[in-house]
């Protein structure tokens, strides 16, 4: 029983990094001379420009960077939730709770990966002057880590969802 709870803690924990590592990391679109994420865009490594109210669709990034925070949150208060439930649940009760927060996680970064992939190509036609390179870029490291964070969190929720507590 004490592999099982340790995997599961290991797994929630690796889905807590994977959604920090997606959220904080400057790398949702990259290529060869640039690299851009929901927060900024950089050219060169050198020349980055802050992600603004001036870019056209602003309010998408900003639905893009609200939903990922509020995911990464999300994950935290279910790993908390989790380890209370672990001292006051009775002996065979479901982590329901903790399912429900990590599930509403799970959605929250479905939904922020899901708008930037719908919502990328008319993000970069529309402000052409800070997406210059754009047809050599492809999707980043970062965006990747986003959508298996949102599989880590979808099977981390079931997992509490079929888990009872055991002696």
């Amino acid at each position: 029983m004490l592999v099982l709870l340790a995997f599961i803690i290991i797994f929630h924990i690796t889905s807590a990094a994977l959604l920090f590592v997606a959220t904080i990391d400057n790398a949702w679109w990259v290529g060869e001379e640039f690299f851009a994420d929901i927060w900024r865009v950089c050219i060169n490594n050198t020349n980055c420009t802050e992600i603004n109210d001036t870019f056209t669709g602003y309010s998408m990034l900003q639905a893009v960077q609200a939903t990922m925070i509020l995911s990464t949150i999300l994950c935290c208060v279910a790993f908390l939730i989790f380890v209370l439930q672990l001292f006051r649940l009775k002996q065979g009760e479901r982590f329901v709770l903790t399912s429900i927060i990590q599930l509403m996680s799970c959605l929250c970064v479905m939904i922020a990966a899901a708008i930037y992939t719908d919502r990328r190509e008319d993000l970069h036609k529309d402000n052409l002057n800070f997406y210059r390179l754009i047809s050599d870029g492809t999707y980043g490291y970062s965006f990747i880590l986003a959508w298996v964070a949102f599989a880590f969190t979808f099977v981390s929720g079931l997992m509490y969802l079929i888990l009872r507590k055991r002696k």
